[in-house]
């Protein structure tokens, strides 16, 4: 199914119905689909270097001086992409009752002694990143290292852009 770029972007910005969505993710990919996704993204942010691969919602892995980094949609560099970008975030952490009942009603939360909710905040533009939902004390989850190489040469059958 080829899909136009404004729907592409309609899509990413989430201004689809479902009636319109559901082919467009349940559907045969066109050719040049992804292209098409990282040429909208590219015009989204405010930087130069060249994203490789979309992380997370506001987060890229970009190409810059030679490097893999990853890169918040402001413009701040969280560094090395194989290094876990939520250790320089700011983080909240809701431990208590009284913050977990910030979010959820009474009784309809989470029990703190089982489980902190954590917030990850940029911090240049502070904004949201990531949430977990873990026992206290339990380790930063690293949510994803992708094989950049793998995925441009394996499955779009070109060599990455930094690599070209």
């Amino acid at each position: 199914m080829d899909v136009d770029k404004k729907t592409l972007e309609r899509m990413i910005e989430g201004n689809l119905k479902w009636d319109e969505l559901k082919p467009i993710i349940s559907g045969r990919k066109d050719q040049n689909r992804f292209d098409k996704i990282m040429e909208i993204l590219q015009e989204k942010v405010k930087f130069d270097e060249k994203i490789l691969l979309p992380l997370h919602e506001h987060l890229y892995i970009v190409a810059k001086e030679g490097q893999r980094i990853v890169k918040c949609d402001c413009g701040y560099e969280f560094g090395d992409y194989k290094i876990n970008w939520k250790t320089k975030c700011r983080i909240r952490v809701r431990d208590s009752i009284d913050s977990i009942e910030e979010l959820y009603p009474k009784f309809m939360g989470s029990d703190p002694k089982w489980e902190e909710l954590r917030e990850y905040f940029c911090p240049k533009c502070f904004t949201l990143l990531d949430v977990e939902a873990v026992p206290p004390g339990y380790p930063t989850i690293f949510n994803f290292l992708p094989d950049i190489d793998t995925f441009y040469e394996k499955w779009l059958g070109r060599n990455p852009p930094d690599k070209e």
